[in-house]
């Protein structure tokens, strides 16, 4: 029988959290260009493989503060769920399993739980 952790409701938030702004982080740097500064495209088929990018406006100051206000904010939640009170109360051989459960919590949270079948 795998081991339940009663998690706090703030690690539990933070985390949640931390996951929001990360995939928040993921999609912004998607969408923006390759480049932070303004370069031109390049092509290269010396190599291994061919690399090929396109000219590059580069990032505007809004969405430089944008990436930048992101990562921070990821940099506090990180800092927060990984030194958080909770760690010290769970025995040093389970922390890794207690906290890769955390970081699943949230999908354990969103699937309905089966109803149980009667007995005939």
């Amino acid at each position: 029988m795998a081991t339940t952790y009663d998690f706090p409701s703030d690690l539990l938030a933070g985390q949640e959290e931390l996951h929001q702004v990360r995939a928040e982080l993921s999609a912004l740097l998607k969408r923006l260009p390759w480049s932070v500064e303004p370069l031109d495209g390049f092509s290269d088929a010396g190599g291994w493989r061919k690399v090929e990018r396109p000219a590059s406006p580069g990032w505007t100051a809004d969405e430089q503060a944008a990436v930048e206000k992101l990562r921070q904010r990821e940099h506090e939640l990180a800092v927060f769920v990984s030194g958080h009170r909770f760690w010290a109360e769970v025995v040093a051989g389970d922390r890794v399993d207690a906290r890769m459960r955390l970081k699943h919590a949230h999908e354990a949270a969103e699937t309905p739980a089966e109803p149980e079948e009667e007995s005939p």
